[in-house]
């Protein structure tokens, strides 16, 4: 493998043009082309990045020694452009939503161990740096016992979504970062999702969920609301966190009875007590989340979000729409959530 990596991506509208952006400036890639059906989109973004240009990313990965690609095209067409360029041997990064379904997620980590190459999936929030933040401090035991997680992800409709509904589309996103927080597999599923202004699928969605461990989860998620809000609290003993992803900020409200009973002065109650806003240096996650996929490619780095994760993240989905269709809660087998690791298919595998 050499040092420095030559990047494809496929698909450069509003998120696949921030991934070329990305690659062409990380000084270990190069962007070295881009796909699109878009002449107008596919020739802009191919001049400002001096990229070559194709319509039909097969021809694309037919002509050109690719190293990476980014797949960030409507989520129904993930899974046959991943199968493509894997059979390539390329190491594919897949934007979330993985796939439409688990058995199309499930034939794209089975096609990337028989060709030896990297799976990737954008969950771009476990990158923030106020998530980041949170799960140290998690890890680290100051919040006491977790009693309830709440992830609100809710704004305007976004016309340029045909093929999913908010549970693929946002869902997905908390789902993986309630279990990665909460370090525990999610047990059981109720929701509700109600389409309102999309044509053919929900709009709105709202779940509670009950964790392994015992940990209440809740998640609200719509395309209705006139103002974008992307938030994230987590309760328990010795307070509650505070995380705004857009701004990321993580605030700390403090129980200061709990505090007190730690010091042995109180046993019981709730009270407010001091409010702590950390300073965190502010990052581009994107940035954060191809850096980490190139690391792995390279070394074996252990932190990026596998197939495995957005399998998983897709079966979540699936189990949504299933609770909110049949009406009753969905249980699901216990599950326990790993480290994103690189995998069977080691650091030096080669074109």
């Amino acid at each position: 493998m050499t040092q420095h990596l030559r990047a494809a991506v496929i698909g450069v509208g509003a998120m696949g043009a921030n991934h070329a952006r990305v690659y062409a400036r990380m000084p270990q890639t190069t962007l070295v082309a881009i796909a699109d059906l878009d002449p107008v989109q596919r020739d802009r973004v191919a001049r400002t990045y001096k990229a070559r240009a194709y319509e039909d990313y097969r021809e694309m990965i037919a002509k050109e020694a690719l190293d990476v690609v980014t797949i960030a095209l409507p989520t129904h067409l993930h899974r046959q452009a991943a199968i493509d360029a894997i059979a390539a041997n390329i190491h594919t990064f897949v934007e979330k939503p993985l796939a439409d379904s688990v058995a199309a997620a499930q034939e794209m980590i089975v096609a990337s161990e028989q060709h030896g190459v990297l799976l990737g999936v954008g969950h771009i929030e476990r990158f923030n740096p106020a998530v980041i933040a949170l799960k140290e401090r998690l890890e680290a035991g100051q919040l006491g016992q977790i009693y309830q997680i709440h992830a609100r992800r809710i704004g305007p409709f976004p016309p340029r979504i045909k093929d999913v509904g908010v549970v693929f589309d946002l869902a997905t996103h908390e789902l993986n970062i309630l279990e990665y927080l909460t370090g525990s597999g999610i047990r059981s599923i109720a929701a509700e999702a109600k389409q309102t202004l999309h044509d053919s699928h929900e709009d709105m969605v709202s779940s509670i969920l009950r964790f392994d461990n015992g940990v209440i989860g809740m998640i609200d998620i719509n395309w209705l609301t006139p103002t974008k809000i992307r938030e994230l609290t987590v309760l328990g003993e010795r307070g509650m966190f505070l995380v705004n992803y857009l701004t990321q900020e993580l605030w700390f409200y403090e129980n200061r009875s709990a505090q007190d009973h730690w010091l042995g002065l109180v046993t019981v109650g709730v009270t407010e007590g001091a409010v702590t806003k950390y300073e965190l240096t502010r990052i581009e996650p994107l940035r954060m989340e191809l850096e980490t996929f190139v690391n792995a490619i390279k070394r074996g780095y252990n932190g990026l979000v596998n197939g495995e994760e957005g399998l998983r993240a897709v079966f979540l989905a699936e189990q949504v729409l299933r609770a909110s269709q049949e009406r009753q809660v969905v249980t699901l087998p216990p599950y326990t959530p790993v480290p994103a690791r690189y995998g069977n298919h080691g650091p030096n595998s080669s074109h």
